[in-house]
């Protein structure tokens, strides 16, 4: 990437300012070194020159992403933070001094540092057509640390103030639009983008006393309960960002700017070398880098695909087809045994598709018969969970579409016995989470998994390479969980002190609640596949098998019962072996690979590295395989 500069240019009397790193809008604009010491000469030229006011805004689509997470990373000492916390504070302090009015022209995405930048000029003006506005910090188990804890909560009161530095970030780092952030009073003015930089120009030159609301700081002791109180509900304690941001916030009540510059950086001296939040630029790593290319994704040609056969019309079926006809634009062709239930299905999908783009009302169709696929170039399956099925289902598809590639959304089978090509495995609710586990057998041909790729990322979805082994990744990882769950339940344990045992990692969802979302049927189907290939590490539970057959009776057949914090340890060496296994068979090229479907699939929270890096934190790896997950492969026999 090229280095970030501010290049100044004058408009008659107003310094225009513009953030670039001289790459397209696929490489966003950051703060690093070089940005620092670009923006402290303009910022030399601005306080020399005669200038009645500044506009700063961004390249074309980006206004600015904030830190550069390379160097975020390589900070190895609190004194390296405080020092990097100082300068940006040091730096925006600056802009905020300046002696004349100061317009942050927000054209594109406006993400942590950046945004506070822009928090440090007189006035902000946005383009209708921004669609990414917002602090992450708090995701990274960091702080939004320049400024933004307190100029935000003085603009636009507490309670905004949580929802955008705190609450959103753990809301899988929801971001603002420009209406939105408008409507909360981020920005002064919402522009259209045509004339955005003329206009925001003009609106320099005008600038004068601006009328704002003063923020409302009356219910500030109630705020702060209830932010804490939905805190505790989605982290458990498990990391501190969210915490100490909502301190924060509150310290900006009373305050002076550089009393709350300095409890920024007290706070951000010992965040950013928290075992938390490195283990959250590991997983921005993972899921920002190596997930959207892999190393060991196949230098092919995709094929074109222009129209795509589903088999099964049910809820899961039905939500694929949704998904293909509105990202991919082709036409899509739906088979069940029921024409009812497939009329059904294509009722859902229209109403869902309709209203934006009326004409994919007209391309998607279906019936019960097989001839409908001809012609297909992908046709993928989402039947019953059983062999046999979804064998038939590919014999009659290879008469009809010989050339199609054939696909599986399975959970758990194996595709190459199926007579798939590849598999495709979404996960449920489809709309919402962004893996799908793209799996290869030792017949799937690189132009077809590159295909498969392809039209994973056209979907916009993420896809994480996996092997043909039973249940894959994540219902294999969260599988092995539950056995230990079953296990302790099976042996005098409660419900609650099992939830609570996952829920102290800061994972998203209490067992208990994730079963009953998946469904017992599924989950005791995907251990039922898991038990035959390896019956020693995935017994048989004779409580999941009551609960998949719509009983609640938990069947104690001992007397062993373990406290919550050995419940999680044991999980976790469970998760660990399991891993260790994944990584001999060939599963996944690398432990990161794990991390990052579960975070993608799961919603492994950042702050745990997905899992693999929380384990080789903790020494729960070292104990369980002799070394570090990160390096298994490496390490000696």
């Amino acid at each position: 990437m090229s280095d970030t500069l501010f290049k100044l240019n004058r408009a008659g009397s107003v310094a225009l300012v513009t953030i670039d790193n001289g790459e397209d809008y696929r490489k966003p604009t950051t703060l690093g070194r070089s940005a620092f010491a670009s923006a402290l000469a303009v910022l030399d030229e601005l306080e020399r020159g005669d200038w009645s006011a500044a506009v700063f805004t961004g390249k074309p689509f980006v206004f600015c992403v904030g830190a550069d997470i390379d160097e975020f990373t390589k900070m190895g000492s609190a004194e390296d933070a405080l020092e990097g916390t100082r300068a940006g504070h040091a730096l925006f302090g600056r802009i905020r001094a300046l002696p004349f009015p100061t317009v942050a022209a927000i054209n594109g995405a406006a993400l942590g540092g950046g945004l506070e930048l822009a928090l440090h000029c007189t006035a902000r003006t946005l383009a209708s057509n921004v669609r990414h506005i917002g602090f992450p910090e708090v995701a990274l188990s960091i702080i939004p640390a320049w400024g933004g804890t307190q100029l935000l909560p003085k603009l636009i009161g507490p309670e905004a103030a949580a929802k955008v530095i705190v609450l959103n970030p753990l809301r899988q780092n929801k971001l603002l639009t420009a209406p939105e952030a408008f409507g909360l009073g981020i920005a002064d003015r919402l522009i259209d983008p045509v004339e955005f930089v003329d206009e925001s120009l003009q609106f320099a030159r005008e600038l004068g006393e601006l009328q704002r609301p003063e923020p409302d700081w009356s219910e500030l002791e109630t705020i702060v309960r209830k932010t804490r109180s939905r805190i505790d509900d989605a982290v458990h304690g498990a990391t501190r960002a969210p915490y100490v941001a909502l301190d924060l916030i509150a310290g900006a009540k009373d305050w002076p700017i550089a009393e709350g510059y300095a409890a920024e950086e007290n706070a951000m001296a010992e965040l950013l070398v928290s075992p938390q939040a490195q283990a959250s630029a590991y997983a921005f790593t993972v899921v920002e880098r190596r997930s959207k290319k892999p190393p060991n994704l196949p230098d092919a040609k995709p094929r074109k695909v222009q129209k795509v056969g589903i088999v099964g019309a049910g809820l899961m079926a039905t939500q694929l087809a949704t998904l293909f006809l509105r990202r991919l634009e082709v036409p899509v062709v739906l088979r069940d045994l029921d024409q009812a239930r497939v009329d059904e299905s294509l009722a859902t999908i229209r109403e869902e598709v309709g209203a934006r783009k009326p004409f994919l009302t007209t391309i998607v169709d279906g019936g019960t018969g097989w001839d409908q696929f001809a012609g297909c170039d992908l046709v993928l399956e989402a039947v019953f969970e059983e062999l046999d099925v979804k064998r038939d289902v590919f014999a009659e598809v290879r008469k009809v579409a010989p050339g199609a590639i054939l696909a599986t959304n399975t959970s758990s089978l194996s595709v190459e016995e199926m007579g798939a090509d590849v598999g495709l495995h979404f996960f449920n609710p489809v709309a919402v989470l962004p893996l799908v586990e793209i799996v290869r057998t030792p017949q799937t041909t690189d132009e077809q998994l590159a295909t498969a790729w392809d039209v994973v990322k056209k979907l916009k979805k993420r896809g994480v390479l996996v092997g043909d082994a039973p249940a894959f990744v994540v219902n294999r990882v969260l599988t092995r969980m539950t056995t230990v769950l079953m296990d302790s339940l099976e042996n005098g344990n409660t419900v609650e002190e099992t939830d609570e045992a996952a829920l102290q990692l800061g994972l998203p969802m209490a067992p208990s609640v994730l079963l009953q979302m998946v469904g017992p049927r599924v989950a005791n189907h995907v251990l039922e596949t898991l038990h035959e290939a390896y019956p020693d590490r995935f017994p048989l539970s004779p409580t999941l098998a009551n609960f998949a057959e719509g009983k609640d009776e938990i069947i104690v057949s001992g007397n062993a019962r373990r406290s919550v914090e050995q419940i999680r340890e044991d999980a976790l060496e469970a998760i660990a072996d399991e891993v260790r296994h994944m990584l001999d068979e060939g599963v996944v090229a690398a432990a990161a690979d794990v991390d990052a479907c579960l975070i993608l699939g799961a919603g492994y929270p950042f702050f745990l590295g997905g899992i693999t890096k929380h384990l080789d934190q903790t020494g729960i790896s070292e104990r369980v395989i002799g070394g570090r997950l990160a390096e298994y492969g490496k390490i000696p026999a």
